[in-house]
């Protein structure tokens, strides 16, 4: 979705994948053209070919990219007339529910597992449509930092155990807050309806991105996280 238009490039850039210097260096940059919003219009449309429609039950409801995205480049209609894939229910840890029919194998969590254990047990198996989100011959994620691959997955398909069905977002209120943590910063969210504490995130910055501070980005251990009693 990050597609932009250089000037004189018969066809859309990447803009991630491109060094700024070279691409202003090369003309003038277009990131609202009439063909960026055409390739965004066909990314997006490609990504929800298997994405099932269940954002009236999904947690992820309010706070959900794919549903920005679709909102602001989607389409009423899809040619795609083909079945979606599915994959069947999987058991990846008491902390942690997969739906990995949502899943738009972004390697997200895969990404922040890397950075954050030394002994990631879940990956992408297989290829092509086949290619899934899952654990090597059927281990739990139980590492002390597990949970923040809820809070970078961009769609419902890592959802938090603990506040699964229990209240949607925009009916909580976030309150920053800080924990006494040996293990990470310390510095999270609790979300709060009355006094009571739904859930606790990580904090994140105007982009929706796990915040930094003092050049370290702000992951928060399980204790942190699932410890709801005494935030």
């Amino acid at each position: 979705m990050c597609l932009i238009e250089l000037k004189n490039s018969p066809k859309p850039i990447v803009s991630c994948a491109m060094n700024a210097k070279s691409c202003l260096a090369n003309g003038a940059i277009y990131t609202n053209s009439p063909l960026v919003r055409k390739a965004r219009e066909n990314v997006l449309e490609f990504l929800l070919l298997n994405h099932p429609l269940d954002c009236p039950v999904c947690d992820q409801a309010g706070e959900c990219d794919l549903q920005n995205l679709s909102f602001e480049h989607g389409k009423l209609q899809q040619r795609f007339i083909e079945d979606k894939r599915t994959f069947e229910p999987e058991n990846i840890g008491d902390k942690i529910q997969l739906h990995m029919n949502r899943c738009i194998l972004c390697y997200r969590c895969v990404a922040v597992a890397n950075q954050l254990t030394e002994k990631r047990v879940h990956g992408v198996l297989h290829r092509g449509e086949h290619a899934e989100i899952s654990t090597y011959i059927e281990n739990v994620i139980d590492n002390d930092f597990s949970g923040n691959m809820i809070d970078v997955c961009p769609v419902g398909a890592l959802t938090d155990k603990t506040f699964r069905f229990k209240s949607r977002v925009w009916f909580l209120k976030p309150y920053e807050a800080e924990c006494a943590c040996d293990k990470c910063s310390g510095k999270a969210v609790v979300w709060m309806f009355g006094n009571e504490i739904f859930r606790v995130t990580a904090r994140k910055d105007k982009y929706g991105e796990v915040e930094t501070i003092d050049d370290k980005t702000a992951w928060i251990c399980n204790d942190c996280r699932f410890d709801k009693k005494d935030p």
